[in-house]
């Protein structure tokens, strides 16, 4: 794969509960990823920028919810997020603190 692509691929690291407590529990993190974006793809472009391996990629996509104003229906992008299981021994720190 073309590394300027693998450098495109992931948007931003899922930061909430429960994605805290899949890292914590089963070494699994999330990340918002390019629509486009497939698995291989997503595979390699975490073990690129985060110098670990990993073990799986699971994605799923999140519908855009559909907002009304006054007169006017409007609806929100697409999101697609990938969680990432990493092999045992591996871990990646967002905090940047050892």
């Amino acid at each position: 794969m073309n590394q300027e692509r693998l450098l495109q691929v992931l948007i931003e690291p899922r930061v909430s509960e429960k994605a805290t407590r899949l890292a914590d529990s089963a070494r699994q993190f999330v990340f918002r990823v390019v629509p486009n974006a497939t698995k291989p793809e997503i595979k390699q472009a975490v073990e690129l920028m985060f110098k670990v391996e990993v073990e799986g990629v699971r994605v799923c996509t999140i519908k855009g919810k559909v907002k009304a104003n006054r007169r006017m229906r409007g609806r929100r992008s697409d999101i697609k997020k990938a969680y990432v299981s990493l092999k045992p021994g591996f871990d990646i720190n967002f905090v940047g603190k050892e």
